[in-house]
């Protein structure tokens, strides 16, 4: 049965401080490839794409529409949006956390008007944590279900009655995009991709990336956005050049260019939500690049840590592990190989629509208000 589903994000065009851009460009690439017609949704003056044009201008829409012709933006204005006719035929509505409340709210009054539709609210991110006045204004009522991309995040929702039928759903790697390329520059022995932002991990990118390379004097490089002067001088001052803004689309040829790279996850995530690696895990692993990474729980077992990616204990470690992988080809390759077949295995876009098409056969409707039809399972 193919479905016709309609995807509510805060971007498809722009992946500026939007990781989650991975994800959903495979998770709708995916459903495109079997069939399944796919409508995504993404507000006219959003966030990230205002300062993606702000900052690398129309060229980067360009860039972006020549790395994946097949997939399509609809922008809308909120206040004069037309959901009936924006969301006819369709049989699933994926809504993600970073919209707007009336957004979600008008997707949810849309649902109580038409039973036969499915409606799953998608969370990526801490916020249900570190902003839960934010997320606790989200009119979830209608939903039909909750996504999240760990249990822990699946423990809060629960805890705090929002949603209902919350259903782990794990991020994962586009390996028609992400996969293992050649090249023939080689730039250096450390590559770090990722964004400073708002000080949940600035000491931890000094510990375990900036530090170890000032001391061994590996040759490094970082790459991200919303990076402060005073950061980019301290990146200097460890002779690491700060190349900013990388397409994320790019990022499997710039692995290719370095012997390994580092994961160094925010904090509220080692502190409050272990198990949720985010989507750089899978990156690297998914392009074969050697990866050792900062502390964090791998609670739910989702890779064989120390076979398919080394975790430190603490700085130290993480600097003894790292002069490790680049002085011993063999521990690189076993690190690259064995992270590569955990993907492969586990961990694509393709498992993850396997999911999605599962929760939506099974899921039970939205239980109705007082005087509502009840809604039977369509699946």
């Amino acid at each position: 049965m193919k479905l016709s589903i309609a995807m509510f994000y805060h971007s498809l065009v722009s992946d500026w401080n939007h990781g989650n851009a991975h994800f959903l460009r495979g998770i709708a690439s995916e459903l495109l490839a079997r069939g399944h017609p796919v409508r995504i949704f993404e507000p006219r003056d959003g966030w990230s794409y205002r300062n993606l044009i702000r900052d690398c201008g129309e060229a980067a829409v360009q860039r972006f529409h020549q790395a994946f012709p097949h997939l399509s933006r609809l922008v809308y204005d909120l206040p004069s949006f037309d959901f009936e006719e924006a969301l006819e035929g369709v049989d699933l509505v994926l809504a993600h956390e970073w919209n707007e409340p009336d957004l979600i709210a008008g997707l949810g009054n849309y649902r109580k008007r038409h039973p036969r539709v499915r409606l799953l609210f998608h969370d990526t991110h801490h916020r249900a944590l570190t902003a839960e006045a934010e997320l606790a204004r989200l009119d979830l009522s209608y939903y039909d279900g909750v996504l999240v991309y760990g249990s822990s995040l699946k423990e809060i929702y629960v805890r705090r009655g929002w949603g209902r039928q919350v259903h782990v759903w794990h991020e994962a790697a586009d390996i028609r995009t992400f996969y293992p390329r050649t090249s023939e520059v080689k730039r250096g022995d450390l590559v770090w991709i990722g964004n400073w932002g708002d000080e949940e991990r600035t000491q931890e990118l000094r510990d375990f990336f900036i530090s170890p390379v000032r001391r061994r004097r590996w040759k490094a490089t970082a790459y991200g956005v919303r990076y402060p002067a005073a950061a980019v001088a301290e990146l200097a001052a460890a002779s690491i050049p700060y190349a900013g803004w990388l397409p994320n689309f790019a990022v499997p040829q710039i692995f290719a260019q370095f012997k390994a790279t580092v994961h160094i996850p925010r904090r509220p995530y080692v502190a409050s939500l272990p198990g949720i690696p985010t989507i750089r895990v899978f990156e690297a692993l998914a392009c074969g690049i050697p990866l050792v990474s900062a502390p964090w729980q791998d609670t739910e077992n989702l890779f064989r840590v120390g076979r398919d990616f080394l975790m430190a204990r603490d700085a130290h470690h993480m600097e003894q592990l790292l002069a490790d992988v680049l002085h011993d080809d063999l521990l690189a390759a076993d690190l690259a190989a064995n992270g590569l077949e955990t993907i492969r295995s586990r961990h694509t876009c393709a498992h993850r629509v396997e999911e999605l098409l599962r929760i939506y056969r099974t899921i039970q409707p939205s239980v109705c208000r007082a005087g509502e039809q009840r809604a039977e399972v369509q699946a």
